[in-house]
Parts: C-alpha cells; structure tokens; sequence
C-alpha cells in the first residue's frame, strides 16, 4: 500500500478499489496539526487508517516536525504506540 503526500491539499492518502481514505493536517509553523482521518466504509477494517497515520507521523519525524493529535483517531494511535509520544506538541 503506497502512501501518497498531498503537501498542497495538506493530506496523507491513499486509494484503494478508486476510493480514496486520508489524514488531513494543518501546518503551522514547525507542527502539523492532524485533524481528520476518514476511510470508506467499504474499506475500514482493512488497517488502512493506521498505515495512513503512520506515514504522517514518519513524515513529522524525519522533518522534525511536531504534531497536534485533534483527531480522535491519532490520539488513539499514538496511546496504542507509545514511540511516536514524543511527536506530540507541548
């Protein structure tokens, strides 16, 4: 599954079976504020949320970047993998 970046529509995507699931962010500044993950209803419980998560929050450590987990979504990814609580903006 690759996972494309979108830097001018601010997202993390990718399609599967032509529908597209994503991570929508905000940056500001040296922080990406993640918003709002969404998958097709034909598509959840494939596990393609959490790769698409993942790849935003590779993308905020190899750009040392810090994130703002306000989709629930992200917090709960990040609460189930404790590497990336390190990422999260004070």
């Amino acid at each position: 599954m690759e996972i494309l970046h979108d830097i001018q529509k601010q997202k993390f995507y990718v399609v599967v079976d032509g529908l597209e699931s994503h991570l929508e962010y905000v940056k500001m500044e040296n922080v990406l504020n993640l918003i709002h993950t969404y998958v097709p209803d034909a598509l959840r419980g494939k596990g393609i949320a959490g790769e698409v998560v993942k790849a935003a929050l590779t993308y905020a450590e190899e750009n040392e970047l810090k994130i703002i987990p306000s989709c629930s979504y992200v917090a709960a990814y990040i609460q189930r993998h404790k590497e990336y609580k390190n990422l999260v903006a004070e």
